[in-house]
């Protein structure tokens, strides 16, 4: 990867130049059996789409701060990389009262109405499906993101030194984000392009967020993203392995 990224929208722009047809981020649910596999431009084209979200619908400027009360999930990851790109705080399970914009699933709507700015929410249905009925005060992300721009380019430069994610109650610029992923990577398994590794942490830790999305990211690797990973039986965790060729376990 690029030596000179400095924020995790660096490393997914580095990604994408490098090999764009690559999968980077698989996601399987093992309470619904869904199974969505998205390459570096799939993922990249989310990420866009989202980002122009925020800061065009959604007003969202740099250093605002915005709420995801979000589950490990390939739509989260989508949000986190989106954040990074527009210069917002990715609070990872925050304060809605306290932050500029939230953004929620499905399970958290009710904790969501505490945020007095823009809310939306996320029905995480496979295929990114949306609601059946929009939640009353909040957008539907599923209806209001396809019709966003495929390309996005913030309208201030992010800083890196500036705060770019706060999880369980610690804060990270963005370049920290990116040290601690490209420290952290070789304890983690992944060695470099090729890595790919298998992660059942929520995303309510840091470990988690790495294991789960910034490592691979930094690294030239891939991750298999699970949740519900406990009802999967271990036969069945073994076959996953060899057929999503792993070559690392976060468990």
């Amino acid at each position: 990867m690029n030596a000179t990224d400095r924020t995790p929208a660096d490393l997914l722009s580095s990604a994408l130049a490098a090999d764009p047809g690559r999968p980077l981020v698989t996601f399987y649910d093992d309470a619904t059996g869904e199974r969505v596999e998205l390459s570096v431009a799939t993922f990249a084209n989310w990420v866009a789409k989202t980002a122009n979200l925020l800061q065009d619908e959604l007003s969202a400027e740099p250093g605002d701060r915005v709420a995801l009360l979000l589950p490990a999930h390939w739509q989260t990851a989508v949000w986190l990389l989106a954040c990074a790109s527009v210069g917002v705080v990715a609070d990872v399970g925050g304060q809605p009262g306290a932050a500029d914009l939230v953004v929620s699933g499905p399970d958290t709507l009710e904790a969501a109405r505490a945020c007095s700015g823009p809310r939306v929410a996320l029905a995480l249905r496979p295929l990114g499906g949306r609601f059946p009925q929009t939640p009353e005060g909040f957008a539907d992300y599923a209806v209001e993101v396809p019709g966003q721009g495929d390309r996005f380019v913030p309208y201030a430069p992010v800083d890196p030194e500036e705060p770019a994610l706060i999880v369980a109650g610690r804060e990270f610029s963005g370049a920290e984000v990116v040290e601690r992923a490209r420290a952290e990577a070789p304890g983690l398994g992944l060695t470099g392009p090729g890595s790919r590794i298998l992660s059942g942490l929520p995303y309510d830790t840091w470990e988690g967020l790495n294991a789960g999305l910034y490592a691979p990211l930094a690294t030239g690797g891939s991750v298999v993203l699970c949740r519900h990973l406990e009802r999967l039986a271990p036969e069945a965790l073994d076959k996953r392995v060899e057929s999503e060729r792993v070559t690392a376990l976060a468990r």
